[in-house]
């Protein structure tokens, strides 16, 4: 991955993101730190794909014996409105 520094890539932006399309991904430093990554849509769809939800990575952890409290059977308490 070719390194760019941001005043440099702000005046060669169309070369940067030519570059990112064809597979050669560009990371932007400002005062020398990495700040952004610039890589074309296929490769973000690729990334994209291999996050689960937030839902479904909870829902794929084992469930194991006690992890979960026992459920209080207590009856509910009446109240005279």
């Amino acid at each position: 991955m070719q390194s760019i520094q941001l005043r440099d890539a702000k005046a060669t932006f169309s070369a940067v993101v030519n570059d990112a399309i064809e597979g050669r991904p560009a990371m932007i430093t400002r005062h020398g730190k990495p700040a952004a990554v610039v890589i074309g849509i296929m490769e973000w769809e690729r990334l994209n794909k291999q996050v689960p939800s937030f839902g479904a990575y909870l829902m794929s952890a084992p469930e194991l014996i006690g992890d979960l409290p026992p459920r209080d059977q207590t009856p509910m308490r009446s109240i005279d409105f």
